[in-house]
């Protein structure tokens, strides 16, 4: 299986010039946010495939969601065997939406509870922000949550993907990293990944 992860800026390659070949051996596209709803619903309608979401800290989704999208947001999302739990939203720095504290993160894993016990966990771990120390910053927009990390160490998924951090912000920040045996993702513009 394939999956097309995408987040943060919405890639030339799909929407402008878009080639239906490039689809082709993708199975589905998961958004890490921070994209418009146009760009996520023209590629459910051009491609057919199936597009799961989470809100990142620019989505105004609540008025405009995408259209044919699935949100996958605080919920284990389940395709073709493969278990995918949604957090979107980053690190509290003002007052606008899809903002969290630290503790109001905690408060959403903590009422996913039931679901990771009786789904026994999950494969994948989409986000938008990263997790506290790896491949974050040390602004509070950029700090990643610790919480998404005790999720890792607790239920070692085979991949941590999310996005917020623009590969443009510096060479420090890595496309990939590893947390434990958890592959970590920086899904920004776009990043195929085969199981």
């Amino acid at each position: 299986m394939k999956i097309l992860f995408i987040a943060d800026e919405e890639s030339k390659a799909y929407w402008d010039y878009y080639r239906k070949e490039a689809f082709e051996d993708i199975d589905l596209i998961v958004s890490c946010g921070d994209l418009k709803a146009e760009y996520l619903s023209f590629l459910t309608t051009m491609t057919t495939l199936p597009v799961l979401y989470v809100r990142g800290n620019h989505d105004k989704y609540d008025k405009n969601p995408p259209e044919g999208c699935i949100c996958i947001e605080d919920d284990i999302y389940e395709f073709e065997g493969v278990r995918l739990l949604g957090l979107g939203g980053c690190q509290r720095y003002n007052h606008g939406e899809n903002q969290y504290t630290e503790k109001e993160m905690r408060k959403r894993v903590k009422r996913l509870g039931w679901k990771l016990f009786f789904k026994r966990g999950f494969d994948i771990l989409v986000t938008h922000a990263p997790a506290y120390g790896v491949n974050d910053d040390k602004d509070i927009c950029h700090k990643g949550f610790v919480v998404f990390g005790e999720l890792i160490e607790k239920y070692h998924p085979k991949y941590f993907v999310h996005g917020h951090i623009h590969m443009s912000y510096g060479a420090q920040f890595k496309r990939e990293d590893l947390i434990g045996t958890t592959r970590v993702i920086n899904a920004y513009n776009h990043y195929i990944v085969e199981i």
